[in-house]
């Protein structure tokens, strides 16, 4: 399993087991697994006491299903709606694994 993060044309940022489809010794297309997205939420507190050091950056990572309206498990995205694949945090990775793992 090769879990990788893409950002999309479309600015989504999606975690999935990633799997190049290859043809004619070029890259196709990809078929992701189990695909979520991640939102990523920075968390805030609003308070009076000017002691509290805000520049400590919280933020709240949350994945949902990327297509939700589907029972498909894996699907094909071309690679012109590829902007980039990269290697997730090990922390994302987890999140990941235990969403889709139970």
């Amino acid at each position: 399993m090769s879990i990788k993060l893409a950002l999309l044309k479309s600015g989504e940022q999606v975690i999935s087991d990633v799997k190049e489809l290859i043809s004619e010794d070029k890259v196709r297309g990809y078929l992701f697994n189990k695909p979520h997205r991640i939102q990523v939420n920075k968390s805030f507190l609003l308070t009076e006491d000017e002691s509290v050091d805000d520049s400590a950056d919280d933020y709240e990572v949350v994945l949902s299903p990327w297509i939700i309206l589907t029972e498909d498990k894996e699907m094909v995205v071309s690679t012109d709606w590829i902007v980039t694949v990269v290697e997730p945090l090990k922390s994302i990775v987890e999140i990941y694994q235990e969403k889709v793992n139970g």
